[in-house]
């Protein structure tokens, strides 16, 4: 069983798009910016196999995240900080991955999508981040707020 989020930080990851998803493998730790969407209370993404993140993921899932706004004012900082584990999407779970991925980055979607993009998408894999353990940071709530939420 996943993660539980409040409505808040659910409609705050949702409001998001880019995560930097960081790894750890024979070549030390690295960090990667990546498109997500939501399903659930996991992070869907795609990624090319041959990448670093997803070369030291297929050694080791586990991983951490962050996700936040670029906001002017320290006193309008929020932002997640994650830790989870990274599992290749097959079979109904890829199907629905895609779909919901598609649901927030419709340029996906094969049927008039540009020929760059289908041949892009015919070499990427499919992933979902199952969060563990999630902080939510949010100086609106005062300087420093962080509240942590577990699965």
């Amino acid at each position: 069983m996943g993660l539980r989020l409040p409505p808040e930080v659910a409609g705050y990851l949702a409001g998001q798009h880019v995560m930097t998803l960081a790894t750890t493998g024979a070549a030390g730790p690295w960090a990667a910016a990546v498109f997500y969407a939501m399903q659930a209370d996991d992070l869907i993404f795609l990624s090319s196999p041959q990448t670093r993140h997803c070369i030291d993921l297929a050694h080791d899932a586990r991983c951490a995240a962050t996700i936040q706004a670029q906001p002017g004012d320290w006193r309008s900082i929020q932002g997640v900080q994650i830790e989870g584990r990274v599992d290749e999407l097959d079979g109904a779970a890829l199907a629905a991955g895609r779909e919901a991925y598609a649901e927030r980055f419709p340029f996906v979607r094969p049927a008039g999508a540009p020929a760059a993009i289908v041949a892009a998408l015919a070499r990427v894999r499919w992933y979902r981040l199952r969060v563990a353990r999630l902080w939510f940071i949010d100086n609106a709530r005062g300087f420093g707020d962080r509240r942590q939420f577990d699965a």
